[in-house]
C-alpha cells in the first residue's frame, strides 16, 4: 500500500506541475484505456461555469487482480479541483493506505459498483457542476496489484441561453481572438507585398521568405480560429485541426529559418551560407520536425495516455535547443561585422549594421523570453476564466516580433544606415574603437 500511495504522489505533483499546459482541443472525447495499472488517471481538465455538466458513458470494464477478489468501490471517477489538490495529497502522505474516493475535498462521480452486470459492464450518466471553478476528471484504482481495461467517453460543456459551449470558461473567446489575428496578418501580408512592390530593386530572396511566414502565421490562426469554433459549437475540430497543424508546422519551420537566416545575413549582406550556418539549419529544422510531432501527439491525446508527460518533456527540451541554436548565427555577424571593421575602411557603414543587428539580437531574445516565460507565467496565475488572456497576450507579442523584425529588414532603396557623410564616417570611426559591442 505504501508503493501504491507514493506512485499517487507523485502521480498528483506531476499533474499539479502541468496543469498549465494545453490539452486536447475537442470536449467530446472517446478514449480506450488497456491493462492499466496507474492508481491514478487524468481523463479531462475544463473550466465550468454555473451551468456546467458532464457526461460520461463507461463499457466493455475488465479488471484483472493478481491475488484476492477486487473491491469495485476501490475504482471509480471523481472530480478534483486545483484548490483541493494540495489537501488531498496532505491525506495521502499522512496515511499510505488512503484512498483518493474516500477523501472530502474530491466530487465523486461513481465507482465501479454502479456498473451494470456483467457481460456489459458499463454505466452512463450525465452531472450537473454548480459550482463554478476549473475541475479535473480523474479515475482513481486503489486496488494494488490491478489492472483495469474500459472504454471511456467523456463530454465536458457549460450552457449558454440552453446553448452547449464546449470550451473551457477560460477559451470560450479564443475563436474571436484567433480569427480578429488573422485578419491583422492578411492585413500586414498586404501592406508587406506594397513595399515590396515599390522598392523592387531592395528586394532580395529573404523578402519572399518573409512574405512566406506571414502566409504561414494568417492561415495557422484562421484554421485555429474555426478549430476552436466547431469544438465550442460541436465539440469536435470537424478536421480543423488536421489543417492547424498543417499550417503550423510550416509556420514554425519558416519563422526559425528567417531568423536564422536574418541572422547570418543572407540575401542581402551576402549570397551564401557559410558551413557552422548550414549545420545550425540542419539542426533546427529536423528537431522542428520532432517538436511538431510531439505537439500533435500532446493536443491530440491527453494526459491520460501513459507517455504524455514523456512528450511534453520532449516538446520543450526541443523548443529550448532551437531557442539557443536560432541566437549563434546572430552572434556570429556580429562578431564578423566587428572583425571586418578594421580592416575595410568602411567604419560607418559597418557601424550601421553592427548596430542594426545588436538591436535584432536583442528583439530575438526578448521575444524567446516573454513568449516561453512571460506567457507560462500568465497561464499559471491567472483565473480559468481568464485563461485566455496569456493567448492575447502571446499573440500580442508575436504580432509585435514581427512588426519589428519586418520593419528593421525590410526593402528599402535609400536605407538611411548607408546615407552617410565624411563627418559620420569619422565619428563612426571613433565609436567602433571605443565600443566593443559585447553582448
Amino acid at each position: 500500500m505504501a508503493k501504491t500511495a507514493i506512485t499517487t504522489v507523485v502521480s498528483l505533483i506531476t499533474i499539479l506541475i502541468l496543469t498549465t499546459i494545453p490539452q486536447s482541443t475537442a470536449e467530446i472525447k472517446s478514449l480506450t484505456i488497456t491493462s492499466d495499472t496507474r492508481p491514478m488517471i487524468l481523463l479531462e481538465k475544463f473550466g465550468f461555469t454555473h451551468t456546467g455538466h458532464i457526461q460520461i458513458a463507461v463499457s466493455s470494464v475488465s479488471v484483472a487482480a493478481a491475488a484476492t477478489q477486487t473491491d469495485p468501490s476501490r475504482l471509480g471517477f471523481f472530480l478534483l479541483s486545483e484548490e483541493s489538490l494540495l489537501q488531498v495529497l496532505i491525506e495521502i502522505q499522512q496515511n499510505p493506505s488512503f484512498c483518493v474516493l474516500d477523501s472530502h475535498y474530491i466530487t465523486r462521480l461513481f465507482t465501479f459498483r454502479d456498473l451494470s452486470p456483467p457481460p456489459t459492464a458499463a454505466f452512463n450518466r450525465s452531472y450537473p457542476v454548480t459550482s463554478p471553478n476549473e475541475f479535473s476528471l480523474f479515475f482513481a484504482n486503489c486496488a494494488p496489484e490491478t489492472s483495469v481495461s474500459m472504454a471511456v467517453r467523456t463530454e465536458l460543456f457549460n450552457l449558454d441561453a440552453g446553448v452547449r459551449d464546449y470550451l473551457s470558461a477560460g477559451q470560450t473567446q479564443l475563436p474571436s481572438l484567433f480569427f480578429l489575428f488573422s485578419v491583422v496578418y492578411f492585413g500586414f501580408l498586404g501592406v508587406w507585398f506594397y513595399v515590396c512592390y515599390n522598392n523592387k530593386r531592395s528586394v532580395h530572396r529573404i523578402h519572399l521568405l518573409m512574405a512566406a511566414l506571414l502566409l504561414m502565421k494568417a492561415l495557422n490562426l484562421i484554421c485555429a480560429a474555426e478549430d476552436k469554433h466547431y469544438v465550442k459549437v460541436t465539440g469536435t475540430p470537424h478536421g480543423w485541426d488536421v489543417l492547424f497543424y498543417i499550417f503550423q508546422f510550416i509556420r514554425v519551420v519558416l519563422l526559425f529559418t528567417v531568423i536564422v537566416l536574418i541572422g547570418t545575413g543572407w540575401s542581402f549582406l551576402k549570397p551564401f551560407l557559410q558551413e557552422r550556418e548550414k549545420k545550425v539549419l540542419m539542426i533546427v529544422i529536423p528537431l522542428q520536425v520532432l517538436a511538431n510531432l510531439a505537439s500533435v501527439v500532446i493536443g491530440e491525446t491527453g494526459p491520460f495516455i501513459k507517455d504524455w508527460v514523456t512528450w511534453n518533456q520532449v516538446f520543450l527540451l526541443v523548443d529550448i535547443i532551437c531557442c539557443c541554436a536560432i541566437i549563434f548565427p546572430i552572434v556570429w555577424s556580429i562578431k564578423s561585422l566587428r572583425e571586418t571593421s578594421k580592416t575595410d575602411g568602411k567604419a560607418a557603414r559597418n557601424l550601421a549594421k553592427l548596430t542594426l543587428f545588436r538591436q535584432f539580437y536583442i528583439v530575438v531574445i526578448g521575444y524567446l523570453y516573454f513568449t516561453r516565460i512571460v506567457v507560462f507565467a500568465l497561464k499559471t496565475i491567472t483565473a480559468y476564466k481568464y485563461r485566455w488572456v496569456s493567448n492575447l497576450a502571446e499573440e500580442g507579442a508575436s504580432l509585435a516580433f514581427y512588426i519589428v523584425m519586418f520593419y528593421m529588414f525590410m526593402p528599402v532603396e535609400k536605407n538611411e544606415y548607408f546615407v552617410l557623410d565624411e563627418e559620420e564616417e569619422e565619428a563612426a570611426e571613433v565609436a567602433l574603437r571605443e565600443e566593443e559591442f559585447e553582448l
